[in-house]
């Protein structure tokens, strides 16, 4: 990351459970469902970077929001604060401190892969269009509320 070689950062998140999703593959792991539950996780990891000096706070926000969002076609909606954009916005603590856990996580899967990790920084608020949807530790959202954002092309293919 030091070198700038990292341009984007995106999930392919896949909450399959450890019992019984996994255990498909017990005897032949071609079985075993791809991927592993993080997306809740994916910003304090990569503010790791950030703590331990690799990447600066900006290039954080820049790899995990504002390239995104060009890179899918979503931007100037997506990725930038300003007028007409949809104002999401998360308010992050960089000195609070977490501990993962299966047991306390948000995502509807029995495991972690991060078990037991600490992590300095944590999500304190998230606005979804201006509207205050997790305080706290804790969604505040409305069901039903979220919206498609067809996608455009790429600002990189423009």
């Amino acid at each position: 990351m030091r070198t700038n070689d990292l341009s984007v950062v995106a999930t392919d998140h896949c909450p399959f459970c450890f019992v019984p999703d996994k255990q498909l593959g017990k005897d032949d792991f071609r079985a075993i469902p791809n991927g592993l539950p993080g997306v809740e996780h994916r910003m304090d990891l990569l503010h790791m970077g950030v703590t331990k000096g690799e990447i600066s706070l900006a290039r954080w926000v820049e790899i995990s929001a504002a390239t995104p969002a060009r890179m899918f076609g979503m931007y100037p909606k997506k990725g930038v604060i300003a007028p007409g954009s949809d104002a999401d916005i998360v308010i992050y603590d960089p000195e609070a401190t977490q501990i993962v856990s299966a047991q306390t996580h948000h995502m509807n899967v029995d495991y972690s892969v991060y078990e037991g990790w600490e992590f300095t920084g944590k999500v304190e608020t998230v606005l979804s269009r201006g509207e205050i949807v997790l305080t706290a530790g804790e969604f505040t959202g409305k069901p039903g509320r979220g919206q498609f954002i067809k996608r455009s092309l790429s600002q990189y293919l423009i």
